[in-house]
């Protein structure tokens, strides 16, 4: 039998682990930067917590046999349980909450799609307790500094608001009203036209899916529409966190207003985001977030509500798109030096000379030959895994260095 992983599993060799722990430094630095300290919550929470009051569905779980009445699951996201935690866990803390992470998630595949990716890696970070425009403002000018940091070609981000766009689809009648919203969130243009839908109504469905342009462009179709009070302050809202974005950024964000916009999780309530790209005929979702200012009072001990908004990327697809540039490091760390005993006597000198490199004030990597080599063989592997030098070590102790071409 020839062991593998489960599907929708894969293992990460040692190259790859390299370069996605370049992106995730890089992406820790520039949060860190902005004042966000690092959270670790577990990767098992409850599965109460993990539907975040119905906004995620059970079947995206991976749900985990417990003894207690209880389901355990593994998480899908990040932000309900960071939301968990800061309500019960930091209620003592100063305002607002800046918090980053690194972590896996772990997502169902939909039935009958057996193979599909189960584990995926994200770094984010979640503005907790702080609502209105200049925290908005602060989140998608952070993700944009983290796409420029690392070099990330032709992206651009993706701008909608949920309640916004919930307003839009309540003309249609409740029973298609979630058909509608699906086939927008899934970019489905042909399932919406096969909707049973009157003609007039069919016609807003497609002009909702195809809302989407530059701002001004569609800010302007959207002020034309017989919309309440509330949708147009949410409009007037937007505008100015546009206005806001363009003005303070160092260069033209590449914004596209896109309100047909929905994200798989439900629980936004303000604006949603998208950084994508567009690579070698092959599209990239980079990064995703937006504002849920109704998402902690579900974990509060006293159901207070209280604003959030944040983002996660996809490192995946961030390694994607970095890997035919000359960003991402091309090998392993390299190894300094290669400590070899010469004989039986000579091991413990060579351990001891191997823990001498090693507390350095600097970093320095130390492997120590195993034995069963020739000195030629020991020179072709050096070669091969790229170490710089060796040092010899003869049985009385003394020692010689040799320097690999």
């Amino acid at each position: 039998m020839i062991y593998q992983p489960p599907a929708g599993a894969r293992d990460l060799l040692p190259l790859e682990v390299e370069q996605k722990r370049w992106i995730n430094d890089r992406l820790q630095s520039i949060f860190q930067q902005w004042g966000y300290q690092r959270i670790v919550t577990s990767t098992l929470e409850w599965l109460d917590t993990l539907t975040a009051g119905g906004s995620i569905k059970p079947s995206t779980v991976i749900q985990v046999l417990n003894e207690s009445e209880k389901t355990l699951g593994l998480r899908p996201e990040l932000t309900a349980s960071i939301a968990r935690a800061a309500v019960t866990r930091m209620a003592g803390d100063t305002y607002p909450q800046r918090l980053c992470y690194r972590a896996n998630v772990f997502r169902n595949s939909p039935h009958g799609d057996r193979g599909r990716q189960l584990e995926f890696y994200q770094a984010g970070v979640e503005l907790l307790f702080a609502g209105g425009i200049l925290a908005d403002a602060e989140i998608i000018l952070l993700l944009a500094d983290c796409l420029q940091s690392l070099g990330i070609k032709d992206w651009s981000i993706l701008l909608g608001e949920a309640e916004l766009t919930r307003s839009l689809l309540a003309v249609f009648p409740q029973q298609f009203r979630q058909q509608v919203g699906r086939c927008i969130a899934n970019l489905d243009r042909i399932a919406l036209q096969n909707l049973p839908l009157e003609p007039e109504l069919k016609a807003r469905a497609l002009w909702l899916f195809d809302l989407r342009g530059k701002p001004e462009t569609v800010l302007a179709k959207v002020a034309s529409l017989d919309l309440d009070d509330a949708a147009r302050v949410t409009v007037e809202n937007l505008k100015s966190l546009i206005e806001l974005l363009q003005e303070s950024s160092s260069q033209p964000l590449p914004l596209v207003l896109d309100l047909s916009l929905l994200q798989t999780f439900d629980y936004y309530t303000g604006i949603i985001f998208k950084a994508v790209s567009f690579q070698d005929s092959q599209s990239y979702i980079l990064g995703e977030g937006g504002r849920y200012d109704r998402l902690l009072e579900l974990y509060h001990p006293q159901g207070k509500s209280s604003p959030g908004v944040g983002f996660s990327f996809n490192i995946e697809d961030l390694h994607s798109c970095l890997l035919s540039t000359t960003m991402l490091p091309q090998q392993t760390p390299a190894i300094d030096w290669l400590v070899i005993p010469e004989t039986t006597e000579a091991r413990v000198f060579a351990l001891q000379y191997a823990r001498k490199l090693r507390q350095q004030e600097h970093l320095v990597r130390v492997e120590v030959d195993l034995g069963g080599r020739s000195p030629d063989q020991i020179r072709t592997y050096a070669r091969t895994c790229h170490i710089q030098g060796l040092v010899w070590i003869q049985a009385d102790g003394n020692s010689h260095k040799e320097t690999i071409d």
